[in-house]
């Protein structure tokens, strides 16, 4: 079984679907916005909320900076 299979090394296997991660994580930024119209009384979820949304974006956005860039593949 383990000799008919070729050997490759891990960096050699390309990542699952790129688009659709982008698209999960901009959906999910956008539910946690979303979120901010709740029902509780304080201003600090509110700022985890922004501030997780605001991580996923620039996450999702420097990805995409520097795979244009050629420096990611």
């Amino acid at each position: 079984m383990a000799g008919s299979e070729p050997v490759t090394s891990p960096d050699q296997h390309k990542p699952g679907q790129r688009k659709l991660g982008r698209i999960g994580a901009v959906l999910s930024a956008l539910a946690l916005l979303a979120m901010i119209c709740g029902n509780h009384e304080g201003s600090i979820e509110d700022i985890w909320l922004i501030g997780l949304a605001a991580l996923l974006l620039i996450i999702v956005i420097g990805d995409a900076v520097l795979r244009r860039n050629g420096l990611r593949s």
